[in-house]
């Protein structure tokens, strides 16, 4: 009985709802004070002169405990700029993620959500991306779209129910698909998918770009990374590009006003360090209507995959 107990606590703590409260000096781990936003008891208080943001502790290639990510790098930029102290409230980016840190006020920023997300306020849109075919550059393949043969010749990973499956079932080829799960299990790397595809165990890869490219850049041979053809217009089930912004709580109106400034005045900065990550991005469609569809369907952009 007592191993149980020990095993439920260590457990409780590795996702941040520990019940000790969290020693001044541990300030970018997964542990929380769990009596401090929750419903009905006493928020954080805020600190002007504090950068908290909301994070997954292990994501790369957007964010992990050793602030490793692209998006480490991007609110690294933002608070040098306004002159605050960095510091992180993580989590693990599954479902509660918003509520156990954003709307409990334990941080008070996310660095990458899709524009017009209905959960926050967001920024205008720094940059965007969308879903790539990745496949191994000695594979002899030519892949530029749906409808490439190559296509048809190998196994295609992709994750289970992501928008890829739309124009993949459309074309008749998911039964040449190996489906993944949606939320990976936390014992792989973000990367696992790439793993497979350098392994030989799936010959094509259709990922989100930002784990793609980042992956693919990493891996230990060449491979190719090809954007896939935006699919919306056939299905609306299979949009693959979205536009990406910060988020904030929806009354933090004051705040997203200054993040925006950093925003506009920082953009090519923070361009420069997506390139770095071999991010893909593609211009920003300054297209209203994409915002308030995304915010329609409440969506949020695949981070876990």
């Amino acid at each position: 009985m007592l191993k149980t107990l020990k095993k439920v606590s260590l457990v409780l703590t590795l996702v941040g709802i520990s019940q000790l409260a969290v020693a001044e000096t541990a300030t970018n781990t997964l542990e929380v004070d769990s009596e401090i936003g929750r419903g009905g008891l006493p928020v954080r208080e805020d600190n002007p002169n504090e950068l908290k943001v909301c994070a997954d502790f292990d994501n790369l290639p957007y964010s992990n405990g050793k602030q490793e990510g692209f998006e480490n790098k991007i609110a690294e930029l933002i608070a040098k700029d306004l002159g605050k102290t960095l510091s992180y409230q993580f989590w693990y980016d599954r479902m509660g993620f918003i509520r156990n840190t954003l709307n409990a006020r334990r941080c008070d920023v996310i660095i990458g959500t899709v524009s017009g997300y209905d959960m926050m306020l967001t920024s205008k849109p720094y940059y965007r991306s969308g879903y790539v075919f990745v496949y191994r550059k000695d594979s002899g393949y030519d892949i530029k779209d749906w409808d490439s043969p190559d296509l048809r010749k190998g196994i295609i990973g992709v994750i289970g129910q992501a928008p890829p499956s739309r124009p993949l079932s459309d074309k008749g080829l998911l039964g040449n698909s190996r489906p993944y799960r949606m939320q990976r299990d936390l014992n792989l790397s973000p990367g696992f998918v790439i793993d497979d595809l350098v392994k030989g165990d799936i010959d094509v890869a259709i990922l989100w770009g930002p784990i793609a490219g980042y992956y693919a850049k990493k891996a230990p041979i060449p491979l190719v990374v090809v954007p896939a053809p935006e699919y919306e217009q056939e299905n609306v089930h299979g949009k693959e590009y979205w536009n990406i912004s910060v988020g904030v709580r929806k009354r933090d109106k004051e705040r997203m006003a200054m993040l925006q400034e950093v925003l506009d005045r920082r953009h090519d900065d923070i361009i420069k360090i997506l390139d770095e990550y071999g991010i893909p991005h593609v211009p920003v469609v300054p297209d209203d209507n994409i915002e308030k569809k995304s915010k329609n369907r409440g969506d949020a952009i695949p981070k876990f995959e």
